[in-house]
């Protein structure tokens, strides 16, 4: 498993993260056995939200019930939460992030966060609240370090103007077929062509410049929750054929080079596995050191439907 150190932490983590955004229906054993599992491949990156479960810090608990770390162990892991998504509406009080995160807390059963993410923008973000509740929850030990998720450069900028702490993460959606992060670059300038229009004001280049990690959320959709490009001949019958191309050529599972894709990007990115299969996070884990070629890449950039210009 290739590792990284997030910069401006003491943190060396895994490029791939375990989400446990739908574990809620699991027995503990099977949370148990995936945790384990995850760990087995190299994983030492945990991510939760407030939100995720049928009910409020649902999956937290779970997680809390089923998982008990040895002193030794806690300090080899990193656990990292998101707040700020409420039933109907986004709340970054300062009342709100600290309330959630001592929730948070208790249903995980830990002392602290290694890293809290402001989980989407809130359009009634006051940045200087923000930065008293991370003073607060930083003073007391709660929280180590902080970040954001699905965040774009200039409401990065609004929170840097309180935020004293660096922002060392950013959460984003990332996959081979949604990808215009990475593919408005490619095709900058090019009047006519949809894939040109940056919908994001540069959140890749913005992130290398300020040494912010990218961490890929639905590395295998292919949309905003449409389902999986993998096997999916129908939409993606050439793409599919690259995959298994490839798969075969570095003897690991279709999954493996869907992650690899994003891996192998300069940014040093890292990818958020959603599934709640023990074999499915072996498979996808393989892709963590696959070498892709420019060329392979490429290959597959194109075979996604993504234009060279």
């Amino acid at each position: 498993m290739k590792t990284l150190k997030l910069t401006n932490t003491d943190l060396e983590v895994s490029n791939i993260i375990l989400g446990l955004m739908r574990i809620s229906p699991l027995t503990d054993d099977e949370i148990r056995a995936l945790v384990g599992a995850a760990r087995d491949t190299g994983i030492n990156f945990f991510d939760h939200a407030d939100v995720y479960g049928e009910e409020t810090h649902g999956c937290e608990r779970r997680f809390g019930d089923a998982i008990t770390f040895s002193p030794a162990e806690r300090e080899q892991v990193v656990v990292q939460s998101k707040v700020g998504l409420r039933s109907g509406y986004w709340d970054f009080s300062k009342e709100h992030i600290l309330t959630s995160v001592d929730e948070s807390l208790a249903a995980l059963k830990l002392d602290y966060l290694d890293i809290l993410l402001l989980h989407r923008p809130d359009a009634l973000v006051e940045p200087d609240e923000v930065a008293d509740a991370f003073d607060v929850l930083y003073s007391a030990g709660k929280v180590r370090h902080f970040g954001v998720s699905n965040h774009m450069p200039a409401q990065i900028e609004l929170l840097k103007k309180s935020v004293t702490y660096p922002l060392v993460v950013n959460q984003v959606q990332l996959s081979i077929t949604h990808a215009p992060l990475i593919a408005q670059g490619v095709a900058a300038n090019m009047a006519g062509l949809g894939q040109s229009v940056d919908r994001d004001n540069g959140i890749l280049d913005y992130s290398r410049l300020h040494d912010i990690t990218l961490q890929a959320w639905s590395p295998f959709q292919k949309g905003f929750f449409d389902g999986p490009f993998l096997g999916d001949r129908e939409n993606y019958a050439e793409l599919n054929d690259v995959i298994d191309e490839l798969a075969a050529a570095y003897n690991v599972p279709t999954s493996a080079i869907a992650v690899a894709w994003i891996t192998r990007h300069p940014a040093n990115m890292q990818v958020v596995l959603g599934t709640t299969k023990v074999e499915r996070v072996r498979e996808s884990a393989a892709g963590s050191e696959v070498p892709l070629t420019r060329e392979e890449w490429y290959r597959l950039f194109t075979a996604a439907g993504y234009t060279l210009p």
